[in-house]
């Protein structure tokens, strides 16, 4: 895994470091090279703090319920039962929800793990993790995100189907991940553009760890065979096609040359 995150950062050009994740089940405890806020620091961290400092700053950072700032990833990661007050939608209404009703539905689509499964969570630089982590998150700017999803589709063909948010970001960035062992995109929320520095052009991208390698191997190949990142521009009118887009395109009664 760790091997995995030079990978990335050779392919992809990010600005951040790959951060690796892992949750950590009732009775668990950090790896002996976290960070405990509370406990080390003497302050509560909020979540997407913490993913900051790791991919930034390169610090591993365990956080259990006694160390959180915001209660959405507490609640979400199972960590406390979800108050009734959070469920009927107050959570969201009057500030982001139009009606108490559309705050209750975003409360039960939200994505969460079953409560007291989990008691905290990790996160590293996946470089220097020193634990096999659940979830590998990439921040990266959308044109890295277009050769990301060209790479998804090089291993077997599918798109990448998300449950996209503005709120919560740390939780829709792992959640579904693990529920669901696929593919992830998601946004930072406000909180992480506000208070853990997510730049205006960042989007999130997050994988499974064990489908690192399939991801590497996509990459490689992509620039092997002239499809790297970055991406060539051109502007010039009946731009080069590859031999396959001429030969559909004329297949489907296009004009385009033989030659193409």
């Amino acid at each position: 895994m760790n091997s995995c995150a030079g990978e990335f950062e050779s392919y992809l050009r990010l600005k951040s470091k790959p951060l690796a994740v892992k949750m950590l089940k009732v009775g668990e405890t950090e790896p002996e090279d976290a960070i405990r806020p509370l406990r080390d620091w003497g302050h509560h961290l909020s979540l997407c703090q913490a993913f900051s400092r790791s991919r930034r700053q390169g610090e591993t950072i365990a956080l259990f319920k006694e160390d959180h700032w915001c209660f959405e990833p507490v609640l979400c990661y199972g960590l406390a039962e979800p108050p009734s007050y959070f469920l009927e939608g107050h959570n969201r209404y009057p500030d982001t929800a139009k009606t108490l009703e559309a705050g209750s539905r975003w409360a039960h689509i939200v994505p969460k793990f079953a409560p007291h499964e989990y008691a905290g969570i990790v996160s590293a630089p996946l470089e220097s993790a020193s634990f096999q982590p659940d979830v590998i998150i990439l921040y990266c700017d959308p044109s890295q995100l277009t050769q990301i999803m060209v790479a998804v589709n090089w291993i077997d063909g599918n798109d990448v189907t998300s449950q996209l948010s503005g709120h919560a970001a740390c939780v829709y960035a792992v959640v579904p991940v693990m529920q669901n062992n696929q593919f992830q995109i998601a946004i930072p929320c406000m909180g992480d553009r506000s208070n853990a520095l997510a730049q205006d052009d960042e989007m999130i991208f997050s994988l499974p760890a064990g489908k690192a390698k399939d991801l590497t191997e996509a990459f490689k190949f992509l620039e092997d065979n002239g499809r790297g990142y970055p991406i060539k521009y051109s502007l010039a009118p009946e731009h080069s096609l590859s031999k396959s887009y001429a030969k559909i395109g004329r297949m489907m009664g296009m004009d385009l040359p033989q030659d193409s």
